[in-house]
């Protein structure tokens, strides 16, 4: 499996987008300003290949970055102001 060259930061973010976080609930989560999550997001989403925010959970769950039985921690949820997360 070809390894990502994402910074933990990075992969915060893109695992937050693939549990299904907006930008805003993700700023949240982090303690960023969303322009901050949304560059991180673009730039993760170049290193990998991609241009689809679709396809960036895909990746997430090849990259190893998120799982299938990935969910939003009790904190997360909290701070992001959800119930549920993306899988759910």
């Amino acid at each position: 499996m070809a390894k990502h060259n994402l910074t933990p930061r990075q992969c915060e973010v893109v695992r937050l987008i693939s549990l299904g976080c907006t930008t805003e609930e993700a700023a949240w989560i982090l303690d960023l300003a969303p322009s901050t999550v949304d560059n991180h997001k673009s730039r993760a989403m170049m290193l990998l290949g991609t241009d689809k925010a679709a396809l960036l959970t895909r990746l997430a769950i090849k990259f190893r970055i998120s799982s299938l039985s990935d969910q939003l921690t009790r904190s997360e949820k909290r701070k992001s102001g959800r119930k549920n997360d993306g899988w759910n």
